[in-house]
C-alpha cells in the first residue's frame, strides 16, 4: 500500500542520533555517579564532625587547665590574699583575732600557729609560709594563725582595768577557735609564749591535737632570778629591749644587726606597747608544764604529750638549755628534737627551707601528704630516711 505522505519515516541524521545515545549515556552514568557521590557526601559530613568533636574535646582539655600561672611575681600573694579570712572570735576573755587562710579541707585538720612575744602571725609567720617549698604543703592544709589578746597589727590599747588572761587561759580559748570553724582538730605549730600555750591544750585537749611543732618551747616556771633580773633591766632598758633577748641570742644580737633592727622596728610600731607589757607579763607569770617522761613498764598515766611532737631549736638560740629540758621530759618515742647549725633564736626566719623540710616529713609521718606529692624533695634525695634524722645527722656531726 500507499501511505499519507506525512506517514512516512524518515532516516535520523547522524548528528542526531549521536546527540541522542549520548544523552541517555549521561542519564545511566548519573543513575550509577548519584548514590556514590551521596555517599562521599556523607563521608564528609562524618569525617567534619569527628573533626569538630575532637576540637571541642581538645577546647575541654585546655580549659581544664590553670587559667593563670600562679608562678607569676606577685600574682601568688595576691591570690593568697583573697583566700585570707580575719576573724574576731568572743572569748570569756573578749575577742581573739584570727586569720585563716585557705579553706578547711573536710575531716582533715588545719595548721593552727601561735606566735611569741613581741610579735603577732605576720611578724612571727609570714616568712616561714610565704615560702616556696611551704605551698606544698599549705595546698593540702589550711593554715589558721591565732593572735594573743591585743598583740596583732593595728590592735587598739586593752581598756584600763583588763584582766589579761594567764598562759592556761590562753590555751583554753582554743577549743572555741576550733568550734567557731567547725575543725575537729590541728596540727599545731608555735614558738616561744605560743610554743608553751599549744603545749598546755595538747595536755588538756588531747583529741583535739594530731602533731605539734614547738619552737623555742620552755617548759619550766620563771625562776626567781630570771624575775628579779626582768625586772632590773625593765628599770634600765626599754621593753623592746627586753624582748629582743628573749627572741635573739647575745651573738646573733653582736652579728646581725640588721635583722635585730628590723625586729626592733617590728616590737615598737606594729605592737601597742601596753598591749605587749600585758602578755610579756602573763608569759612571765607561768607555771611549770608538770610533764614527765613515761617509763616502760611504770604508770602508764603520767602526764605527758600523747601526739607526735617535734620540738626545734637554733643552735644560737638563747631557749637551746630549756628545749633540751623539755625533751627529756618527753615521750622518746613520740618526740624529736631538732637542733638546727647555724641558725638563730627565729628557726622559721632564719632557716624556713630546712623547717619546712622537717615539718614535710613530720606531717607525712602522721601519715598525710603521700610521698609522690613531694617532688621537690625525692628529686633532691636518692636515699631513703627522713630529713629530720638527715639534719640531725649534720648538727650532730657540727657539734661533736
Amino acid at each position: 500500500g500507499c501511505c499519507h505522505p506525512g506517514f512516512i519515516k524518515h532516516p535520523a541524521h547522524p548528528r542526531v542520533a549521536a546527540r541522542s545515545k549520548q544523552t541517555h549515556r549521561s542519564r545511566r552514568h548519573l543513575c550509577i555517579l548519584g548514590p556514590v557521590v551521596f555517599v562521599c557526601f556523607l563521608w564528609a559530613i562524618a569525617k567534619a564532625r569527628s573533626e569538630m568533636t575532637e576540637e571541642l574535646q581538645e577546647i575541654h582539655l585546655t580549659e581544664t587547665k590553670p587559667l593563670v600561672d600562679r608562678d607569676l611575681p606577685g600574682l601568688r600573694e595576691a591570690i593568697q590574699g583573697l583566700e585570707t579570712k580575719e576573724h574576731d572570735i568572743e572569748t570569756p576573755y573578749g575577742p581573739i583575732h584570727v586569720t585563716m587562710r585557705g579553706v578547711p579541707k573536710g575531716n582533715r585538720p588545719v595548721i593552727l600557729t601561735f606566735h611569741d612575744i613581741g610579735l603577732n602571725h605576720k611578724t612571727c609567720f609570714n616568712s616561714l609560709f610565704n615560702f616556696e617549698d611551704m605551698q606544698e604543703i599549705t595546698q593540702h592544709f589550711a593554715v589558721c594563725h591565732v593572735d594573743a589578746p591585743g598583740q596583732q597589727e593595728g590592735a587598739s590599747a586593752l581598756p584600763t582595768g583588763y584582766n589579761y588572761p594567764s598562759m592556761d587561759q590562753l590555751s583554753d580559748v582554743l577549743p572555741l577557735v576550733l568550734k567557731h570553724f567547725g575543725l575537729k582538730s590541728v596540727i599545731g605549730m608555735a614558738i616561744g609564749a605560743g610554743a608553751y600555750i599549744l603545749a598546755k591544750f595538747a595536755l588538756h585537749h588531747p583529741d583535739m591535737v594530731e602533731g605539734i611543732v614547738l619552737i623555742n618551747i620552755n617548759p619550766c616556771a620563771e625562776g626567781w632570778m630570771d624575775w628579779a633580773a626582768h625586772k632590773i633591766s625593765g628599770w634600765a632598758h626599754a621593753l623592746p629591749d627586753m624582748v629582743i633577748t628573749h627572741l635573739f641570742g647575745k651573738e646573733e644580737i653582736h652579728n646581725n644587726p640588721g635583722l635585730i633592727h628590723t625586729y626592733r622596728q617590728h616590737i615598737t610600731n606594729d605592737i601597742n606597747q601596753i598591749n605587749l607589757h600585758h602578755f610579756v607579763r602573763s608569759y612571765n607569770s607561768r607555771r611549770d608544764l608538770e610533764i614527765e617522761r613515761p617509763v616502760h613498764g611504770a604508770n602508764a598515766n603520767v602526764k605527758t604529750l600523747k601526739c607526735p611532737a617535734l620540738l626545734v631549736v637554733g643552735d644560737s638560740s638563747p631557749a637551746v638549755d630549756a628545749v633540751v629540758e623539755c625533751n627529756s621530759k618527753l615521750d622518746p618515742t613520740k618526740t624529736t628534737l631538732l637542733k638546727m647549725a647555724d641558725c638563730g633564736g627565729l628557726p622559721q626566719v632564719d632557716q624556713p627551707g630546712k623547717l619546712t623540710e622537717a615539718f614535710k616529713y613530720f606531717i607525712q609521718g602522721m601519715g598525710y601528704m603521700p610521698s609522690a606529692s613531694m617532688t621537690r624533695l625525692v628529686r633532691s634525695r636518692t636515699a631513703s630516711g627522713s630529713s629530720v634524722t638527715s639534719l640531725e645527722g649534720n648538727r650532730s656531726r657540727a657539734h661533736t
